[in-house]
């Protein structure tokens, strides 16, 4: 069946991207010698790399494709009992893989050929033959090195090129999975969990590709090496042997104690990506109550154990290094040989952690409205045509765990809701009207009943979801540009003004879940998108609530009611009376379940017409009076609006990127980090390493000729205390170095993770506005799990290396004076050679992590917004605006893979060179047609047998040094974010421990600006608030309410004027203090993963009497109990409670803290009419001797306060008694006043 899929697939790759017509025309030779990356090169030497400057993807390596090979095999494997994503993964890449093994046999054959050559050489220099013999045997030896290095090359090229298909599968095939995965399904996973799969599993299951060849080729270059051993020493091999076998039992348990620990750190890696997550999203909360650093203590713990563990892995591995580098030089080469077998184990057991976590991930069941759909020959009787959803005994739950009994959320739904109806859902907080909607979306997991909903669909979230993208982007949605629909939409959204006074109209760029938005703007915009994309079925959660009583009239009667909705389903969740009132029909809920339903006419005479109460004003006033007012603002504000898209982007900034060389700095900084003590014992143990290991070799090789010729040398026992003087000094300096480098590398790791964490912590709320939470994440979880664990890996390989070369060219040097004439051109040519190189390959490396972040930014938008999407069928427009990104990291991955391999080739042709002309000489010099004696056959022997593995060091080290300074970018991007700017957080003046004493609040002459280029947010404002009043502030949508709290809390500095809270100069109080003397209930109810206890009291300060208490005048008690008391376990972002429930106990919190000044931001915007009654009476008269201040929509929640506030564009209107203000007809307040029925 997936056959002429795969192969429509391949032609059109084939045709589409005309990626592959240069590709395809290369020659072998260009294709050996790598020749396609001289270009980048040649920019990458004169100017900083840009994207467009890449390699082009060959065909085979588009994304698209890659992704439709593994899904089609995914598929397959699905169908299986138990499908397992390794399988998968080798139906779709298995035979390329195998035929690499082919490539691979042919290269470590030829890996034997050339100690083979050395060893007849050397006994030619011994005994002396015909000279035309050594002639040749000195050429065989350079050719064989030349043809090595192709073979090497391009297996590497092959493997590297299998690996970059498989992880753009991987990518795509995790991204899809999140499109499509219910809401239901993915409350089985945290948001960290699954950003981990993205972020390092993906990883981790590519990097498998490395193992599987040596798992056949090791065992296999050790039987042939052993078999050679025995050839040279007969069985005194055995004794090495011996070693080698003891060692392999120790091997396999240090393996399974690293897998072990690999796995309980992930678990904890998890955690701390989503702890990170969490202090992200809700940043500009947790500042206002003044807890970022205990949400940073919470999550310094979680790294402390993922530390505990990493530090365990850590010092394994150095026990590994050491077994490794201080078992008996003799037999280094098959006891290297098993350790690289155990320590390739140790990879694939951390990646088979990896693939099964992928594989229990991509095996959920996927959002199908099938499952829950009557076929319609089923039962046609109850889907009637004119009807768009229909419920039959339908039980829904939202846990989707296979393991734990279901609880069902909404319970025997029998629902009919006919076509082109307007109906409307009530009930009181956590009733189930957002359940009922995301049940009729197929989010949910149907227990039981059946139900059918048929048409297409849009939906508006109650909190609404807004993409990172212009407000266009936003509407749009991937849809066509329709620009008389689009007007027509906006206008009856409201959104007309906003767009005109925003800098670039409706091309204004909107951040991160629209950050720079108002919360009326967001649901305004999220409507919008529902009504441009002219659906047959509606569902609307709560539009009305986040938008002041004009503009909830406005949109009521144009939008919701207007022409462009009226002929189709509407079902919409409010709390609003004049919705309620024109609906066609009314469903009642409470507890989940259908109490009622029938007209709004019927409602009032019903038992719960307590939904249903007016307010004391009629609702005579017609919306005409609004759109004069809205024109009037129109022609005033199209005038500022001039300079249209230079401001758009300061919004959000481009991510930096650093150009030319890592600079020393980052070096030092990153020794600092390590500890200068520690890196001083790391480069003395090194060096002295290297000197015992050099001493040892020139021991034997004295030994050798002392033994051979006739004079008298020392006992054999002499020799062999010296050698073992020699060894032991080496095995010792290994281990000094293997374990500083673990203790230093650990030291690093905390010390970088601590430092970005608190200059993350004390950034302004206007850093992350404008960057988004995906950029930093990627400093979080990426360049922090390289800092953790492959950078000190490189540094280690990098040091290691270079003594290694130090004490080949020492040793050289000595034994052979001619290599002395090689050194100066030979070091020209190098360092030539890695300027070219590395110019380029920290350019790709940057653009690497550049590329990498959208990945992950669109990632986690995606994870939030995923049943929007779904609701809107616009699973492909993201899927494609996601491949977009991975074909760009691709395309970084595929450039940066092929330039290491062009240096990699010419270095080892370089040392190819080296070892020729080293054996052409001995070979002359041994006939004596040099003037200069080259001394005995045994130091000959040492020089050809250190000129061998110069090729493949000269490689390594370069490579090593290449590879750190790419690592090293990730300290050099967390660096970056250590320079952030900070809140100024000690000021120098004691404070009263019981201030605030009365609560007043004086703001003199304050203008306010989000950001310097931006018009101000708050214009000249004068007021005051006497202690112990109740304060309501009013006006439209984006006029200003929030900023007057943004000011007073410090969030965003005032640019004049000056705030007093009882006499006392905010500026003059730190900051945190402030904040911490205040209460809040912010626009966003935000409840975090963890005890509801820690919720409302995370610094324990309260008893349970105090808290009970506390909840039952905020009405939510009984909800408290029923779901098991303070001890129950809240999800993420508090999704195991309504939003009308999470705005109850965030004021339950703020009233648990008992502060003199206590504001409120719109909190009872998402309850029912009757729960926001009640609440007002506890604010009455709970909060007496407080000052409240009340950001409000409903004009019923201001009515009995003691004074009020009206803002229009940043400006104080009006202010004075609401009954007397509302006495006089002519006051703004009398005409906002009739335009609320609410």
């Amino acid at each position: 069946m997936e056959e002429p899929l795969l192969s429509a697939h391949v032609e059109d790759v084939e045709r589409g991207p005309q990626l592959d017509s240069k590709d395809n025309a290369e020659s072998i030779w260009d294709v050996m010698t790598f020749r396609s990356i001289t270009s980048v090169m040649n920019h990458g030497i004169v100017k900083q790399l840009d994207f467009e400057d890449l390699l082009c993807l060959p065909g085979d390596m588009d994304p698209a494709f890659c992704h439709n090979v593994l899904s089609s095999c995914w598929r397959d494997e699905e169908c299986r009992p138990e499908p397992f994503l390794l399988k998968a993964i080798f139906y779709a890449y298995g035979w390329p893989y195998l035929r690499l093994g082919v490539l691979k046999v042919f290269n470590d054959g030829l890996g034997f050929v050339g100690p083979l050559l050395l060893n007849r050489l050397i006994h030619f220099l011994q005994q002396g033959s015909p000279h035309w013999d050594g002639l040749l045997l000195a050429l065989s030896l350079g050719l064989t090195s030349v043809l090595k290095s192709f073979l090497d090359t391009q297996y590497s090229f092959r493997l590297a090129k299998l690996k970059l298909k498989l992880r753009s599968s991987i990518m795509t095939i995790i991204y899809n999975k999140c499109l499509c995965l219910t809401l239901a399904a993915q409350s089985r996973f945290s948001e960290g969990e699954i950003q981990t799969f993205m972020s390092v599993d993906a990883d981790r299951t590519v990097n498998l590709c490395n193992s599987f060849h040596d798992i056949w080729s090791l065992p296999l270059q050790i039987g042939v090496a052993l078999y050679l051993l025995y050839t040279q020493v007969r069985f005194a091999f055995l004794a090495g042997l011996a070693i080698t076998i003891l060692l392999i039992p120790v091997n396999k348990w240090i393996s399974e104690l690293i897998a072990n620990a690999t796995e309980k750190m992930m678990k904890q890696k998890d955690e701390r990506v989503r702890r990170t997550g969490e202090i992200l999203s809700h940043i500009r909360t947790l500042k206002m109550y003044g807890w970022e650093q205990l949400f940073s203590k919470w999550l310094m713990e979680t790294r402390m154990l993922e530390v505990k563990h990493l530090a365990t892995r850590k010092y394994l591995d150095a026990w590994c290094v050491f077994f490794w580098a201080a078992t008996p030089t003799l037999f280094s080469l098959c006891t290297f040989g098993l350790f690289s077998l155990m320590g390739y184990q140790l990879d694939a057991a951390t990646a088979f952690i990896s693939t099964r976590r992928l594989s229990r991930f991509l095996q959920c069941s996927v959002s199908k409205h099938e499952e829950n759909v009557i076929l319609p020959g089923d039962g046609s009787n109850i889907s009637p045509k004119d009807m768009a959803a229909v419920m039959n005994d339908a039980c829904f739950a939202w846990s989707s765990s296979d393991d734990k009994p279901e609880s069902t959320v909404l319970n025997h739904m029998n629902l009919s809701l006919p076509k082109g109806a307007m109906i409307a859902v009530i009930g009181e907080v956590g009733s189930g009207k957002s359940s009922l909607l995301c049940a009729i979306l197929g989010e949910m997991k149907l227990i039981k009943g059946s139900i059918h909903s048929s048409g297409s669909v849009a939906y508006v979230p109650q909190v609404p979801w807004i993409l990172a993208g212009t407000i266009r982007d936003n509407i749009l949605f991937g849809r066509n540009y329709d620009s008389e629909r689009y007007l027509n939409t906006i206008k009856v959204c409201a959104l007309d003004i906003d767009i005109s006074l925003m800098a670039g109209g409706d091309m204004a760029y909107i951040g991160e879940q629209g950050v720079n938005l108002s919360g009326g703007q967001r649901a305004r915009l999220a409507l919008a998108r529902a009504i441009y994309q002219g659906s047959d079925l509606y569902l609307l959660d709560d539009v009305l609530s986040a938008v002041d009583a004009h503009v909830a009239r406005w949109i009521l009667q144009n939008a919701i009611l207007g022409p462009l909705m009226s002929q189709t389903t509407r079902i919409l969740c409010t709390h609003n009376v004049q919705a309620i009132s024109s609906a066609d029909l009314v469903i009642v809920l409470d507890k989940g379940e259908v109490r009622w339903t029938g007209s709004s006419v019927d409602l009032v005479a019903s038992s719960h017409s307590s939904f249903f109460q007016q307010n004391e004003f009629d609702a005579l006033c017609s919306g005409q009076q609004e759109l004069v007012l809205d024109n009037s603002i129109h022609g005033r504000e199209n005038k500022e609006h001039t300079h249209s898209t230079e401001v758009v982007e300061e919004i959000i900034e481009e991510e930096q990127r650093k150009e030319g060389r890592v600079e020393i700095s980052v070096y030092k900084n990153y020794a600092s980090y390590a500890g200068w003590f520690v890196t001083i014992v790391i480069c003395l143990s090194a060096i002295l390493m290297q000197a015992t290991r050099n001493g040892n070799d020139l021991w034997l090789s004295y030994w050798v000729d002392t033994t051979g010729t006739s004079q008298k040398g020392f006992s054999t026992s002499f020799y062999l205390v010296v050698l073992s003087i020699f060894c032991a000094a080496n095995s010792f300096l290994t281990l000094v170095r293997a374990f500083s480098f673990a203790f230093g590398g650990l030291q690093a790791a905390v010390q970088v993770h601590n430092r970005l964490l608190d200059k993350l912590i004390d950034a302004p709320v206007q850093f992350f506005d404008q960057t988004p939470s995906g950029r930093i994440l990627n400093r979080f979880s990426s360049d922090l799990y390289t800092i953790d664990d492959s950078l000190p890996f490189m540094l280690n390989i990098l040091v290691a290396n270079f003594v290694g070369l130090l004490g080949i060219a020492v040793v050289l040097s000595y034994v052979q004076v001619f290599f002395l004439l090689l050194v100066l051109p030979f070091w020209l040519i190098y360092s030539k050679l890695q300027f070219f190189y590395r110019s380029t390959s920290r350019e790709l490396r940057r653009l690497d992590s550049v590329s990498r972040s959208p990945i992950y930014a669109t990632f986690t938008e995606t994870l939030k917004g995923s049943s929007t999407i779904r609701a809107f069928k616009s699973e492909e427009f993201f899927q494609h605006k996601f491949t977009e990104h991975v074909t760009l990291y691709q395309r970084t991955s595929y450039s940066e893979t092929v330039a290491s391999l062009w240096l990699s080739l010419r270095l080892q042709l370089i040392g190819a060179f080296i070892v020729t002309f080293v054996a052409v000489m001995a070979v002359a010099g041994s006939r004596s047609y040099l003037p200069v004696d080259f001394g005995t056959p045994g130091l000959v022997g040492l020089a050809l047998s250190y000129a061998s593995p110069i090729v493949s060091l000269l490689g390594n080290f370069l490579t090593s040094f290449a590879e750190t300074e790419k690592e090293l970018v990730s300290v050099e991007r967390a660096l970056e974010y250590m320079d952030i700017p900070q809140e100024v957080m000690e000021e120098s003046k004691a404070q009263d421990p019981h201030w605030p004493f009365r609560g007043m609040i004086e703001y003199k002459n304050v203008t306010m600006r989000y950001m310097p280029t931006l018009p101000p947010a708050l214009r000249d404002v004068t007021f005051t608030i006497s202690g112990g009043t109740q304060v309501g502030i009013i006006g439209r949508t984006g006029a200003g309410k929030s900023s007057i709290l943004n000011a007073l809390f410090r969030l965003s500095p005032v640019s004049s004027g000056y705030i007093l809270v009882d006499g006392l100069n905010i500026v003059d109080v730190p900051v945190r203090d402030l904040r911490s003397r205040l209460a809040v209930v912010p626009q966003s109810p935000f409840l975090f993963q963890g005890s509801l206890r820690d919720n409302l009291d995370p610094l324990g300060k309260s008893n349970d009497t105090t808290m009970w208490e506390i909840l039952e005048k905020c009405h939510v008690k009984g909800e408290v109990e029923a779901a098991g008391g303070l001890d129950i376990h809240v999800q993420e972002s508090g999704t195991s409670f309504s939003v009308g429930q999470r705005q109850l106990l965030c004021l339950a919190r703020a009233l648990l803290k008992s502060s003199k000044v206590l504001c409120l931001d719109e909190c009872t915007a998402n309850v029912d009419a009757q729960t926001a009654r009640l609440l007002q009476n506890t604010i009455s008269s709970g909060c007496r001797g407080m000052t409240v201040v009340t950001i409000a929509h409903r004009i019923s929640t201001v009515l009995d306060m003691d004074d009020i506030l009206i803002l229009e564009q940043g400006k104080l209107v009006e202010q004075g008694n609401p009954q007397a203000l509302l006495a006089d007809p002519s006051s703004k307040f009398s005409s906002f006043a009739k335009a609320s029925t609410m």
